[in-house]
């Protein structure tokens, strides 16, 4: 597949705080690419940085082959943005907001009408279109957010946060949107922190950390990246000292975690992990009330690489 974008060697300065340290992706035609990192990784300026919104220091920015600046149009042309705060119009109704959103790029009203009405129905808003977003629930005032930034049909999408404060039914509406606009041609760029979302939709990941990339892949080449093996709960308990400390010494166990009565542990690798963890809580004399094993998901490997500590 060939690169939509290429970045090279971007840098970025607030004053002291470098928030882009010599960062380097691509993104390849016809994926979902989702963009992770805690608060203050660079996701968001780095974002910016591709669109032209923000100077930057040194680097190359590339979209469809070409340099990217702040006054290439003929590029942006071929772009849609979403950013996380909803940015229509109150005063207009969707379908006047769809309308307005989508005769920015298209200047033919009956090809404009088609991709209106492709749009409509790709996020369900056929039974809104009178209404004005002040009418709209949370969740379809995202879709019709949504709606406006890929009207035109942008063949580049970028998605921040899209789905944030929705109902169930609206995510999975947007997701299979996203999803429906990939398989449609349309090349992704995904931010979240919403990890199980990532895991359904992301072609591919890349999770950044103090403007580096610290990973990279899909999520069962992240999940290997991590060598996370196993993750084993135990519900309504509380280990004695003398365990805890046992099990946090095995070689085998990367960590173990208590809080409110539960009990986890992160197994690197081994195997029959739950039959030797159940017997020294027999040997112990530990009660509980259940115990379960799974395999690591992806906000399990994005708290190992990024560590637990809040960010700001």
């Amino acid at each position: 597949m060939s690169n939509v974008i290429e970045v090279q060697r971007l840098t970025k300065d607030y004053k002291t705080l470098r928030a882009l340290d010599g960062l380097s992706l691509e993104v390849r035609q016809g994926e979902i690419l989702g963009l992770l990192g805690p608060n203050g990784s660079g996701k968001s300026t780095a974002i910016n940085c591709m669109l032209s919104l923000l100077k930057f220091h040194s680097g190359t920015v590339k979209i469809f082959g070409k340099v990217m600046r702040p006054d290439a149009y003929d590029i942006k042309r071929r772009i849609g943005v979403v950013f996380q705060d909803v940015a229509v119009f109150n005063e207009l109704s969707v379908a006047q907001n769809l309308e307005y959103f989508c005769g920015l790029y298209v200047s033919n009203k009956a090809k404009r009408d088609q991709m209106i009405a492709a749009a409509v129905e790709l996020v369900g808003l056929q039974d809104y279109l009178k209404f004005r977003p002040k009418q709209l629930s949370g969740g379809l005032l995202r879709r019709l957010n949504l709606a406006c930034g890929i009207a035109h049909e942008p063949e580049l999408i970028f998605l921040d946060e899209p789905t944030v404060a929705v109902d169930p039914q609206s995510r999975n509406n947007i997701l299979d949107g996203i999803v429906t606009l990939r398989d449609r041609g349309a090349t992704v760029v995904y931010t979240t922190h919403y990890m199980e979302e990532v895991e359904q939709i992301c072609d591919r990941i890349i999770i950044l950390d103090k403007g580096k990339i610290i990973a990279q892949g899909s999520v069962n080449e992240l999940k290997q990246l991590s060598n996370i093996e196993e993750k084993i709960t135990l519900q309504g308990t509380e280990l004695p000292e003398a365990l805890l400390e046992k099990l946090r010494s095995d070689s085998q166990i990367q960590s173990v975690e208590t809080k409110n009565r539960s009990v986890e542990i992160i197994y690197g690798h081994g195997q029959n992990n739950v039959s030797a963890l159940i017997h020294d809580l027999v040997e112990s004399k530990v009660a509980y009330e259940s115990i379960y094993s799974e395999r690591p998901t992806l906000n399990d490997v994005f708290l190992q690489l990024t560590g637990k500590e809040l960010r700001d």
